[in-house]
């Protein structure tokens, strides 16, 4: 929840069922505080490698219905090591163009990135 969501939104809400089929759910609230809640569905887990999950899905692979205002993205989080480090790759499908668009309007590479270094902050805290 503390690095998620690009400051100054805020991840206000978040469960995770960490396996294939299991539930991924957040909550981010804008500085205004208005709230958007995302439910998908873990497809591969593999530890310190590969997540992948979808808003397509529910948990238990159950079809989400239709929403206006969904991206139906699926995402994938790559992690491999590099020198000393590891390298992080985020990749992200659209169910179309209009939706991928709709996202990048959005900030979305911008958002992901900031992300990416509020997540570093906080590794960087253990």
């Amino acid at each position: 929840m503390r690095w998620f969501c690009p400051r100054p939104w805020q991840t206000v809400e978040c469960e995770i069922d960490l396996r294939p089929g299991g539930k991924f759910y957040t909550v981010m609230q804008s500085p205004e505080g208005q709230t958007f809640p995302g439910l998908g569905c873990y497809l591969e887990v593999v530890p310190e490698r590969r997540l992948v999950w979808t808003e397509r899905l529910h948990p238990g692979y159950r079809p989400a219905p239709a929403a206006p205002d969904a991206l139906g993205m699926t995402a994938a989080v790559l992690l491999e090591p590099a020198g000393g480090g590891t390298r992080y790759t985020a990749l992200a499908f659209h169910a179309d163009p209009e939706s991928r668009e709709k996202h990048q309007a959005m900030g979305f590479e911008q958002g992901w990135s900031t992300a990416l270094d509020q997540l570093i902050e906080v590794a960087q805290t253990f």
